[in-house]
């Protein structure tokens, strides 16, 4: 028997819970780096880098994998997510930082564009975990006990 989760009135499938739930991950890490951006810039500037993601790419990513992971982690911790589900989702954005490292290492890519495509690979790297287990993430919203 399938359980359906009603929110404001609607009935969601559990592709709607999934998508549902990867939206409410995705809006807690957009949060995230906009303020850790704005943050980073302020301090690098002040520091004298005007252009700290292509002048500091190293600590660029170190700085996109933090302010990213953890407000998404703080949002599976409020949610009652198992701690499973949140160390292998939050061990997908370092994992993507260290890839991402590497290739611009290796001379594969440009070093000073690493933390700009961290931004926008985070969120689809969280796919990864989420398709690992559909039951998880298509299940409920609210995963802590009444």
């Amino acid at each position: 028997m399938e359980t359906t989760v009603h929110l404001r009135g609607m009935r969601l499938r559990p592709v709607g819970r999934f998508v549902l739930h990867y939206l409410e991950m995705c809006i807690p890490m957009c949060i995230g780096f906009a303020v850790g951006d704005l943050i980073y810039f302020s301090v690098a500037g002040l520091l004298g880098y005007s252009e700290p993601f292509s002048e500091l790419p190293v600590v660029s990513v170190a700085v996109v994998t933090v302010t990213m992971t953890a407000p998404m982690t703080a949002w599976m911790l409020h949610r009652g997510m198992p701690g499973r589900a949140i160390w292998e989702m939050s061990a997908v954005m370092p994992i993507v930082a260290v890839v991402l490292l590497l290739l611009g290492a290796l001379g594969v890519l440009p070093m000073g564009d690493l933390a700009l495509l961290e931004h926008g690979l985070m969120m689809p790297a969280m796919l990864v975990p989420m398709i690992l287990r559909p039951g998880l993430y298509a299940g409920h919203l609210r995963h802590a006990p009444a």
